[in-house]
């Protein structure tokens, strides 16, 4: 697991398989926000990490799919999301209903991924509260980004055009279990979505924001000044 600055007040804390699971921490008075949870074998980490930045006031799920709950339930903080996650937040599944993991392309991928699931889901989140459009967070808004997930959310900074989005988009290739090429993202895969046509408008409308930097739930960060060409191709990849 490694710690990285994203921006001012903003710590990405990496980990689970070649450090592809992303965690943010953002600072606030009192402590930091956590904002995705990751996968269920970062617990510690994210618990030291928060210790570390000052100790945990909340955690924000940008959704609730295994890999992004993972951490949620052992933060002993209150957990939050957006309404329309609620009810997977607090599934004891794994495997959200609406996927179709037969879409996946390559046969052992998509019969590892039950398995993969399980291993990442940290179980069932107790949910305090919720944040919707237009709700602020530690200095950030929040945007609804539905299509990948029902209560998808990102949080956006205006000030210095930082977003973090979660699964809005992928900078992994998850039908083949590896990373993009550099400089390359895509709409997330249609196997792991509840509407794959809003998934690629939610693509768009990030790619309008014009960000500077794009913290997703995988990979490293996006940076730079002409971001909204790739996101925007992004949003065609499937």
């Amino acid at each position: 697991m490694a710690l990285e600055r994203v921006a001012d007040g903003v710590w990405l804390l990496r980990g689970d398989i070649r450090g592809a699971m992303n965690v943010y921490f953002i600072e606030e008075e009192g402590g930091v926000v956590q904002f995705d949870a990751g996968t269920k074998s970062m617990r510690k980490m994210a618990a030291a990490t928060a210790r570390e930045l000052g100790g945990l006031t909340r955690v924000i799920l940008g959704h609730a799919h295994a890999d992004h709950r993972g951490t949620a339930p052992y933060m002993d903080a209150p957990v939050f999301c957006h309404p329309d996650e609620i009810a997977d937040a607090e599934s004891d599944q794994a495997i959200s209903p609406y996927f179709d993991l037969s879409l996946l392309e390559v046969a052992p991928v998509r019969w590892l991924y039950p398995t993969l699931l399980k291993r990442w889901d940290g179980g069932p989140v107790k949910i305090a509260g919720t944040v919707s459009e237009g709700d602020e967070v530690a200095g950030f808004k929040v945007i609804h980004f539905p299509g990948h997930a029902p209560g998808l959310i990102g949080l956006w900074r205006e000030s210095d055009r930082v977003a973090l989005v979660s699964d809005v988009v992928y900078l992994v290739d998850s039908a083949r279990l590896k990373p993009l090429p550099h400089g390359e993202a895509s709409v997330p895969h249609p196997a792991f979505a509840c509407n794959h046509q809003e998934a690629k408008r939610s693509l768009r409308r990030l790619a309008e924001l014009e960000p500077k930097v794009v913290g997703a739930g995988h990979e490293r960060p996006m940076r730079g000044e002409a971001l909204c060409p790739v996101l925007e191709a992004a949003a065609e990849k499937y």
